[in-house]
């Protein structure tokens, strides 16, 4: 028999959805052409393209024009800030629980960063004494990859109008698009990135919008593909499976918030009425529905982890090992959480295929693993 398993790092990666793998097997295999050629074989494909840019324009809320496929989300950050400003020049202002692929990107071109409330939202009076004329493109993501905090765009928007009208707003949605309704949600912003294998959809692949009237320099060179803004062959199994995922996403999304926001309760709360000290970290209201994120102070997150999977439970913490040395999460660091207790963080993060069953399991598995942590000696 199959011990049991439970997959909660749902912020990592996604089960790939049946409709994605559906549309994406005919171009795996008998409708191989490239894209960019002229003959009925590559027809094909650029049909099946231009199919799918229309799909995600829909699902994101933009003209099919305003939809470049990028290889990752990482890449559609890149694009968004490196390429606002190799065409306008100027600097980029981010927050400082960015991911690391708009927080890099930002420090590549001389970027800044404004801090974030104990809760994790962005501090506008922060945002707004950090801009000026000279900002270019101004990054504040939708929800936060680690403890989910869902930011204030339209009050972002309103802040960048005013103190540097003429920059550009990106909002990183790679986290967002299974929980919001980004096409809503983000329609403040100029420039807008998701990727796929976030909400269903395959690895290496992820779409950035450049609204009209934004313009990017490329930062790859080639072929020019994408109307010169990302040149390179497409992915057509991984664009085509995207965009069904996408409208997959959408059609469900309404009844997986509410499911899949339940069970995250019930998770939280029985964490913390289990696990003596436990915290909850930020405010659970202001959070997408699949984010959990708890501290156990007298742990180590490292140490935990390795109990968690030998058990069967798949999660992770925000911690990055340096060096040899355990660091803390950048984001929690930058919401004024001390350190030994952000190094006692846990994600456990839902998706569309958490069940019942996966929450029974983490209930069980956590509270033990902690008390076994707590009842060894501490490693320095």
């Amino acid at each position: 028999m199959t011990a049991p398993f439970a997959y909660l790092d749902h912020a990592a990666t996604t089960p790939l959805r049946a409709e994605a793998l559906e549309a994406m097997l005919p171009f795996l295999t008998e409708h191989f052409g490239n894209p960019s050629g002229s003959h009925a074989v590559s027809r094909r494909a650029r049909a099946a393209v231009d199919q799918a840019r229309v799909t995600v324009a829909a699902a994101l809320g933009c003209d099919a024009g305003e939809v470049v496929f990028t290889g990752s989300g990482t890449e559609a950050d890149n694009l968004a800030l490196a390429g606002v400003v190799g065409r306008r020049g100027g600097s980029v202002v981010c927050t400082a629980v960015e991911h690391h692929a708009v927080l890099h990107a930002a420090r590549a071109c001389a970027g800044r960063v404004v801090g974030v409330r104990p809760d994790g939202v962005v501090d506008l009076d922060r945002l707004a004494l950090a801009l000026d004329d000279g900002v270019s493109v101004v990054s504040v993501m939708l929800a936060n990859n680690e403890v989910g905090t869902i930011q204030p765009l339209a009050e972002v928007a309103a802040v960048v109008r005013e103190r540097a009208p003429g920059a550009a707003l990106h909002t990183d949605a790679v986290q967002a698009f299974a929980w919001l309704d980004v096409a809503a949600s983000a329609a403040p912003a100029d420039l807008v990135a998701v990727s796929a294998h976030k909400f269903g959809g395959p690895k290496g692949v992820g779409a950035l919008v450049v609204r009209s009237g934004t313009e990017v320099a490329p930062v790859l060179h080639g072929g020019g593909q994408e109307r010169d803004r990302r040149s390179g062959t497409h992915n057509v199994a991984g664009i085509v499976g995207m965009a069904a995922a996408m409208a997959a996403t959408v059609d469900a999304r309404a009844a997986t918030v509410e499911r899949v926001g339940a069970l995250r309760d019930r998770l939280a709360d029985g964490l913390l009425a289990s696990v003596p000290g436990a915290v909850e970290t930020g405010d659970r209201s202001t959070r997408v529905a699949g984010s959990c994120h708890l501290r156990f102070p007298g742990i180590e997150s490292e140490a935990l982890l390795v109990l968690l999977d030998d058990a069967g439970l798949c999660a992770s913490a925000g911690s990055a090992c340096a060096s040899g040395a355990m660091e803390p999460s950048h984001v929690l660091a930058a919401m004024g959480v001390p350190r030994h207790e952000a190094l006692s963080s846990l994600r456990l993060s839902l998706g569309a295929t958490t069940t019942d069953d996966d929450i029974d399991l983490a209930l069980g598995i956590v509270p033990a693993a902690v008390a076994r942590l707590r009842g060894s000696p501490r490693v320095a």
